[in-house]
């Protein structure tokens, strides 16, 4: 016998886990718009939208899950802390791209998120099924095609797209690794951690840098509050409390729907106006979408959670 098939698998996906993942691709299609609008250095942005978050979550997280706290023990810590390293390189490599190049390309490179989350789960030992790849290399080429990123030739741009496939790639190590940690922790637990881990460490960072971490015009500190509420709080939690119950590949796909909201948000605020042609590659990412998820109809992409480190269904 496989030596799964005595696993359980993890708690079913049902409306909640729906409604979540849906309204966090609606808050993510306005993660890059308000980057670009931000008045503020890219790594104090990622700074900022954390320890926000951190500093709700963590008086919550004490007071709704201090047991929970006290056991989670050092191999559960390093779980979370993992997380937050790499949502730290994702936060110090992405949004910086979108202040280099444009919300298109930047957006459309991060759309790689999906191809290396497949390879880690190769790396995991897990087989993904080839209708699954299918989905994955559709729903890529149409995020490249439906954001009509045109990669300009420019030092500075190109700078911007190597930063933005290296955001995609952290971004797949940050889930994969949420993934693992919410086996056995509670999403309010996890986030605490994660997003104090990650604000620790990008402070460390603005300030060996000498990033500017304060007197922004309003409007700067307006946009911050909008991704702290957006992004980070709609976006990553809703996606860190579906890792419980849908696979890390799958959410990397269906956050692929991020790609035209943000063109769209781009061009109805900042004037960044779509081309015509985009209209294919949008079409096409949902097609790869719809492929990836019969891909998983029936047959989980991730990992089957042990029993020993199975959590209850709850948040």
């Amino acid at each position: 016998m496989h030596p799964r098939s005595s696993a359980p698998r993890r708690p079913p996906a049902g409306v909640l886990t729906a409604a979540a993942l849906a309204v966090a691709v609606l808050a993510f299609s306005s993660s890059a718009p308000l980057i670009a609008y931000a008045t503020a250095p890219a790594l104090a942005i990622a700074f900022w939208r954390n320890a926000f978050a951190f500093t709700v979550l963590a008086p919550a997280a004490t007071v709704t899950r201090g047991p929970e706290l006290a056991r989670l023990g050092r191999r559960g810590l390093l779980a979370c802390a993992l997380a937050g390293v790499a949502l730290a390189a994702h936060f110090g490599t992405w949004i910086p791209s979108a202040k280099y190049t444009t919300i298109a390309a930047s957006t459309a490179l991060f759309a790689t998120q999906p191809i290396w989350q497949g390879l880690i789960a190769l790396a995991q030992g897990r087989r993904l099924p080839r209708l699954v790849w299918l989905g994955i290399g559709v729903a890529v080429a149409g995020a490249v095609a439906a954001t009509g990123a045109d990669f300009a030739a420019s030092g500075r741009a190109f700078v911007g797209d190597l930063l933005a496939v290296a955001g995609g790639l952290m971004a797949a190590v940050y889930t994969a690794l949420g993934e693992r940690a919410r086996a056995t922790t509670s999403t309010i637990t996890y986030t605490s951690i994660c997003y104090g881990t990650c604000a620790l460490l990008l402070l460390i960072v603005c300030l060996a840098g000498g990033v500017q971490l304060g007197r922004y015009p309003a409007t700067a500190w307006l946009a911050l509050v909008a991704m702290t509420v957006g992004p980070q709080f709609l976006g990553h939690s809703m996606i860190n409390y579906a890792l419980h119950r849908v696979a890390a590949t799958t959410i990397a796909v269906l956050v692929l729907l991020e790609v035209p909201g943000a063109a769209l948000i781009g061009w109805l605020w900042l004037g960044q106006v779509p081309r015509a042609g985009q209209l294919p590659g949008l079409a096409l990412l949902l097609v790869g979408v719809l492929v990836v998820l019969a891909g998983t109809r029936g047959a989980d992409p991730g990992r089957q959670l042990p029993v020993e480190r199975q959590l209850p269904a709850e948040v």
